[in-house]
């Protein structure tokens, strides 16, 4: 990146910041915002950003955001919470995911011609992952029931771990690797040697810090910066291995967190929580998950504006409303939610950052027409930022609106109350405490 393109991102991003409570009372966001910005100085504005000539720049931002991202969300999952949710999270990551990707790839099947079932697959499972701080009010508001802010929270923080594994087996069977290498060995690299090194570093990383915290070896200061690096060169190790240093980074803060709740000195528990442990990790995700919004506006989205055609328009609104809607609808068959709550859930299934790496990835390393595929992707999560964005906040209080009328006169309504958690759940973003602690997260 020039440093003019870099002076503007981060200027944006600054921006943002400084007006962040401000936007909550507008029908704006931050990632609105942001990629507003990266259009204005992308190619179709002042062309300070041009993916042909910032490639190795752009791709590296994108993809320590996403390490950082799938780290940290990874690390923030308790399964007792799981259990305690009521299963929705279950019941949208376990059926509704999967769903959203065969439908995707029917609906793929039948708007886009030209391209082969591997290809078709791809954006599907591209476009099956959720980003909750898109739509950030929708799971901040306290007035919604913490049995819905905490099911689309899990859900936005694991979906996306879970469809790493479909993207490396059909980019590699996309690009005929599978034929030179082998499927069982393209499948071995990206499950099992990336979910193995994930493991051994996220399990001796917990552990080393624990017993160096149990004998006050880490101070205060340094105490966040271990898991850092702990996802860092889980990564690392995988990538010069051949393997997946996306499902690697995945799965280190999968056993990071669980080994460190249980190893973790009861002395230092109540300063030293998952929370405390990670947050750097998730200070910098956020961070740079700002910037790759800014640059996603420049460096895709604005080249998939003007290739844009009623296919892939008719293909970007399906997929944020039946592709999401419909399997959510079938996933919660039996639950005895309401009507009102699956649609609520339903609607605020926004894509962001994994889609968005994920189709960088499919530009560089993808076969020759993924620059098509793009495009799709491009506009799909484009829309996304504006209309989950614009309507958060909206939806947010109509649904909580009806919840409070619906709870009056049911006291057994199986939301459940609107009541604030009194730990803070896994996923993408904190639910706040009050609304006006509810300011927009720009990032995940």
């Amino acid at each position: 990146m020039s440093a003019w393109a870099t002076a503007a991102a981060v200027t944006s991003v600054g921006a943002v910041a400084l007006v962040s409570k401000r936007l909550t009372t507008t029908a704006l966001s931050g990632p609105m915002v942001l990629v507003a910005a990266g259009l204005a100085c992308g190619p179709v504005g002042v062309d300070l950003l041009d993916i042909s000539r910032d490639s190795e720049a752009v791709t590296l931002l994108l993809e320590v955001a996403l390490v950082a991202v799938l780290f940290t969300d990874a690390a923030g999952v308790r399964w007792s919470m799981l259990r305690r949710d009521d299963s929705l999270s279950i019941r949208l990551l376990g059926l509704g995911l999967p769903l959203t990707m065969l439908l995707g790839a029917i609906a793929a099947w039948v708007l886009l011609p030209g391209f082969t079932v591997w290809e078709l697959a791809l954006v599907a499972v591209i476009l099956a992952p959720t980003d909750a701080a898109l739509g950030q009010p929708a799971i901040a508001d306290p007035r919604v029931p913490v049995t819905v802010r905490q099911g689309l929270n899990v859900e936005s923080g694991l979906n996306d771990g879970l469809a790493l594994p479909f993207f490396v087996v059909l980019l590699a069977a996309a690009t005929g690797d599978t034929e030179s290498a082998g499927a069982g060995e393209v499948f071995l690299l990206a499950l099992g040697l990336s979910t193995a090194v994930g493991l051994l570093v996220g399990w001796l990383g917990a552990r080393l810090l624990a017993w160096c915290t149990a004998r006050g070896w880490v101070g205060e200061e340094w105490r966040r910066m271990p898991a850092l690096m702990f996802a860092a060169l889980g990564y690392v190790l995988t990538v010069s291995m051949n393997g997946s240093g996306f499902i690697t980074a995945w799965v280190t803060g999968l056993t990071f967190g669980v080994v460190w709740r249980r190893s973790v000195p009861r002395a230092a528990a109540a300063t030293a929580g998952p929370e405390s442990v990670v947050g750097l990790s998730e200070e910098m995700g956020d961070l740079l998950a700002s910037l790759s919004f800014f640059v996603f506006g420049a460096v895709l989205l604005g080249p998939a504006l003007s290739a844009i055609d009623w296919r892939t328009a008719l293909y970007a609104i399906l997929s944020l409303t039946v592709l999401r809607m419909a399997p959510v609808a079938v996933a919660l068959i039996g639950s005895r939610f309401r009507l009102a709550t699956v649609l609520y859930v339903g609607w605020f299934g926004p894509r962001g950052l994994a889609s968005i790496v994920f189709a960088l990835l499919l530009l560089e390393d993808g076969p020759p027409a993924a620059g098509l595929l793009v495009d799709v992707i491009a506009l799909t999560v484009g829309l996304s930022v504006v209309l989950h964005g614009a309507t958060a906040a909206w939806a947010a209080s109509r649904y909580a609106g009806w919840h409070a009328t619906a709870a009056a006169t049911d006291p057994q309504l199986r939301e459940g109350p609107a009541e604030q958690p009194r730990t803070v759940p896994a996923g993408a973003v904190p639910v706040p405490a009050s609304p006006k602690d509810a300011g927009p997260r720009v990032t995940r």
